[in-house]
């Protein structure tokens, strides 16, 4: 009765390890999502309507769905008020996103200061990265859910086993 126990405890161990590895990439899916919006709203937004960068920033923080995108523009936001270096607080907001490094590497590139045209330059250049990034991550997430289905299963089925 005890084998029986300890097996569905791991058997549904594994199947939360699953669940939560779907969780965090569906996280990715839609922190990618997020930052492509506001990114080309912001590139729309300084090239048409010339807005302000702390009042744009502002806005796209509270149009962003994901809570973490929402807070990297509210503190590049508030770092762009208070007269602080934004593009410090830029940098810190994209380490604390969920992203590859290869991502991460691409929105701390972004300069946030110059002209209109070389701003708008960098974003289009970190629209088209991420853009790649996001295309590569939907092509690959079949064969990645599938691994990571055999890898939780098999290694849950593994440990019923050796428990047995």
């Amino acid at each position: 009765m005890i084998k029986l126990l300890g097996s569905a405890c791991v058997l549904g161990g594994g199947l939360m390890f699953w669940l939560m590895a779907l969780a965090e990439q569906r996280r990715t899916r839609m922190v990618m999502g997020d930052l492509l919006a506001a990114l080309r709203r912001m590139r729309e937004e300084i090239r048409m309507a010339r807005t302000p960068l702390p009042l744009l920033l502002e806005a796209l923080a509270a149009d962003c769905r994901g809570p973490e995108t929402a807070a990297l523009f509210q503190r590049s936001a508030e770092a762009a008020r208070q007269g602080e270096g934004l593009e410090a607080a830029w940098r810190v907001g994209v380490r604390l996103l969920p992203l590859a490094p290869r991502e991460r590497e691409a929105l701390e590139g972004l300069t946030l200061r110059g002209d209109e045209e070389s701003v708008c330059k960098g974003i289009s250049l970190v629209i088209a990265a991420l853009a790649k990034s996001a295309e590569e991550l939907e092509r690959q997430r079949p064969e990645r859910d599938r691994r990571t289905a055999a890898l939780c299963f098999s290694g849950a089925a593994l440990l019923v086993i050796l428990l047995i």
